[in-house]
């Protein structure tokens, strides 16, 4: 199974996945938001840094799961 297929069927299946993908996505948004703001505040710039790590262990989980459910096949 491709990589993009089992995400999705993980998504209907897991709700685990699917916590962990909507935490990603709106971690992903409030990035973007201070992407588009231009300069940051250094308070910004640390909230930044910790969203980016958030991000970072949430895709890790994502794809520990995915593994885990390739191996179970």
């Amino acid at each position: 199974m491709d990589e993009k297929a089992l995400k999705e069927r993980l998504l209907k299946e897991s709700e685990e996945f699917r916590q962990l993908a909507e935490e990603h996505r709106r971690l992903e948004e409030r990035l973007e938001v201070l992407r588009n703001k231009g300069a940051l505040t250094e308070a910004e710039e640390i909230e930044e840094r910790q969203l980016k790590k958030k991000k970072l262990a949430l895709k890790d989980r994502m794809y520990l799961l995915m593994r885990e459910r390739q191996k179970s096949r």
